[in-house]
């Protein structure tokens, strides 16, 4: 089991370093906030009080005119990573996207890969809870929720 485990990081920690040698920036996140504020809307990265979530598809590349598909050092590196996650996809378990979080979360303090873990029970069970709420209760479970979601983002899960 212990040798699972080495395992997985290592391959995790390879596809982290290959995202890392080709961009400086943190990783993107494929999710977003729509906050509404007075009556007015905003969309954000950050969550905010109230914040309905949305999952972003990015694009995949670009076919012009020619038929020829077109596609940025950061796509053509995406699907290495999600073709070496398939490849081995029956020693871990784990789809692209599980595997890159897997990868992330193994470079966090052992304290913080707890939370994360918690946190990731939490927040969709919030999200339910705050479906079904009404009235005063919405609000705490709101709270709740942005409480959640901020430390999921402090932590970086």
């Amino acid at each position: 089991m212990k040798k699972h485990r080495i395992v997985m990081a290592a391959l995790a920690m390879a596809c982290a370093a290959a995202q890392a040698q080709t961009s400086k920036l943190p990783p993107p996140t494929r999710e977003a906030f729509r906050c509404e504020s007075g009556g007015k809307v905003t969309y954000t990265d950050t969550p905010c009080l109230g914040a309905k979530k949305i999952e972003l598809v990015p694009t995949r590349g670009l076919s012009g005119l020619s038929g020829k598909e077109r596609v940025g050092a950061d796509v053509r590196n995406e699907r290495t990573r999600e073709a070496i996650a398939e490849a081995v996809r029956p020693a871990t378990g784990m789809d692209a996207k599980q595997l890159d979080t897997f990868g992330r979360r193994s470079r966090l303090p052992r304290p913080a890969q707890v939370e994360c873990a918690k946190l990731d029970q939490a927040i969709p069970a919030a999200e339910a809870e705050e479906r079904a709420a009404k009235g005063p209760a919405l609000q705490r479970v709101q709270m709740d929720l942005l409480q959640y979601r901020q430390r999921f983002i402090q932590l970086g899960c």
